[in-house]
C-alpha cells in the first residue's frame, strides 16, 4: 500500500507548522552564510537551503582504482565544498563514482556540510536494501540525505520502503529522477500521487520540455527540483565554445559559457538546485561562479534560449 496521496501544497502545510508569517518571510532566494553571496534556494518540504549549483557525478568519477585519478577527483570536491557547494548526486549506476566520492570524503574528514544525493537502482524492489547499504558503505556515510529512485526503475515498488526509511530516520528526504526527457508522463503521475520531497529531471538552453508541465507542478505540489544534463554531458558547452559571448552575458555577471548555461537553468523559479559533473578543478570553480551575482528575469531567459537555438 502507497501513504495516502499528497493533498495540498507543502509551503501551506510549513507555514502552518511554524506560524505562516515566518513561512510567508522566507525569501525563494538567500546567501549562504558559511559561503557570503552564494545564492541557495529552500527545499519546500522543510525549508532547508541549498546552494543552487550542486555536483554531479556521472562519467567524471567513473575513473576505477586509478589513485591519481582518484585523487584529483578529491580536489575537485575540495574544490567544490571551499566554493560552498553542500549537494553531491551518485547512483550504483555510475560506475565506480560512488567509491570515488568516498576516498574524496574521506581524505576531506567527511565535512559537514555535505548534503549527501544517492539513487536506487534497480528492478526488484525486495534487492533494494542491499544496494543502498551498498551504496551508503562506499560514501562511507551513516545515512543519505535524499534517496532517489533512479529513471523511475521500480519506482511503485521502491517508495513505501523509502517513506518508511524516512520515517525512521534512516534518510531524510526521498525523490524521484528521470533523464534526457524521457517518462515524463509517468513522473508527472508519481508527483500528482505521492508525497515526494524531490524530483530530478534534465533541463538546459536546448531541452526545455520540463518548463511546460513538471517545473509548473513541482511548484505546485511543494517539491524541490534537480536538474541534471545542463550542459547535455559537455556537448551543449563544446557547441557554444565556437562562438563568442553575447553582450547579455555580462549583464548577469558570466564570464562563460558554463556559467550562461547554469545560470538559465537555476534561474527557473522551479529549479532548486543544477547538477553539472566535473573532473576538473577550474571547471568546478567556473560552475559555482553561477551561483553568484545577478540572474536573468523570465525576458532575459527567454532571449537567451532564442539567440542559443539560433547559433
Amino acid at each position: 500500500m502507497f501513504p495516502p496521496p499528497f493533498r495540498g501544497n507543502r509551503r501551506q502545510w510549513l507555514g502552518a507548522a511554524l506560524g505562516a508569517p515566518l513561512a510567508a518571510a522566507w525569501p525563494a532566494w538567500a546567501a549562504n552564510p558559511a559561503a557570503p553571496g552564494l545564492l541557495t534556494r529552500r527545499i519546500p518540504a522543510s525549508g532547508e537551503a541549498l546552494p543552487v549549483v550542486g555536483l554531479g557525478s556521472w562519467i567524471t568519477f567513473n575513473v576505477g582504482n586509478d589513485p591519481q585519478a582518484r585523487d584529483a577527483c578529491a580536489e575537485v570536491v575540495r574544490a567544490f565544498f571551499e566554493a560552498g557547494g553542500r549537494l553531491i548526486d551518485s547512483s550504483p549506476m555510475y560506475g565506480s563514482s560512488q567509491p570515488t566520492i568516498g576516498h574524496a570524503l574521506a581524505k576531506l574528514r567527511h565535512p559537514a556540510a555535505l548534503f549527501s544525493a544517492e539513487k536506487v537502482w534497480v528492478g526488484d524492489a525486495a534487492r533494494g536494501h542491499a544496494q543502498m547499504e551498498a551504496s551508503r558503505a562506499f560514501w562511507g556515510v551513516p545515512r543519505f540525505d535524499l534517496m532517489q529512485v533512479h529513471n523511475l526503475l521500480g519506482w511503485e515498488g521502491h517508495l513505501p520502503r523509502l517513506f518508511e526509511m524516512k520515517a525512521q530516520g534512516r534518510l531524510r528526504y526521498v525523490g524521484i529522477t528521470t533523464s534526457e526527457g524521457r517518462r515524463h508522463t509517468e513522473l508527472e503521475r508519481a508527483m500528482r500521487t505521492q508525497p515526494i520531497d524531490f524530483v530530478q529531471l534534465s533541463l538546459n538552453l536546448l531541452d526545455r520540455e520540463a518548463e511546460q508541465r513538471l517545473l509548473p507542478l513541482a511548484q505546485e505540489r511543494g517539491i524541490a527540483v534537480l536538474a541534471n544534463r545542463p550542459f547535455r554531458e559537455g556537448a551543449l558547452l563544446r557547441d557554444l565554445a565556437r562562438h563568442k559571448l553575447p553582450g547579455w552575458a555580462a549583464e548577469i555577471g558570466c564570464d562563460g559559457w558554463a556559467q550562461v548555461a547554469l545560470k538559465f537553468v537555476v534561474s527557473h523559479p522551479g529549479v532548486t538546485c543544477a547538477i553539472p559533473a566535473t573532473s576538473q578543478v577550474a571547471h568546478l570553480r567556473q560552475n559555482m561562479g553561477a551561483a553568484r551575482g545577478p540572474l536573468p528575469d523570465a525576458a532575459l531567459r527567454a532571449r537567451m534560449a532564442r539567440d542559443v537555438a539560433a547559433l
